[in-house]
């Protein structure tokens, strides 16, 4: 017999992705904010002091149960993020050695 998941306090958009239900949060935001900093629930909670413990811990268990999915979704986000922001600011160091060159050519 098959059963279907339902998760108290998770809602799926009609794109498809997961949220918790009443709040602007989507269930790919708390999971990012695990996988990518590793916090734990009740970190998560400590960070958004407007959530739940039932809504953090309904948004955890859905992204655990669907892992390989939506860590290829954060994963492309990332991508995404990396492109659009482009080559790392130059550091401090290269601002004053090229500096420091403009003035030798100048001077």
């Amino acid at each position: 017999m098959a059963t279907t998941d339902t998760y108290p306090h998770i809602g799926l958009a009609n794109n498809g992705k997961a949220f918790i239900e009443g709040t602007q949060y989507t269930v790919e935001h708390i999971a990012t904010e695990q996988y990518f900093y590793g916090w734990s629930a009740e970190e998560i909670l400590r960070q958004h002091p407007d959530l739940r413990p039932a809504e953090v811990y309904a948004a955890l268990a859905y992204f655990h149960d669907h892992h390989d999915s939506m860590v290829a979704a954060i994963e492309a986000g990332r991508a995404r993020a990396e492109q659009v922001r482009g080559p790392e600011p130059v550091s401090r160091d290269e601002l004053l050695r090229r500096r420091a060159a403009a003035q030798g050519r100048n001077g």
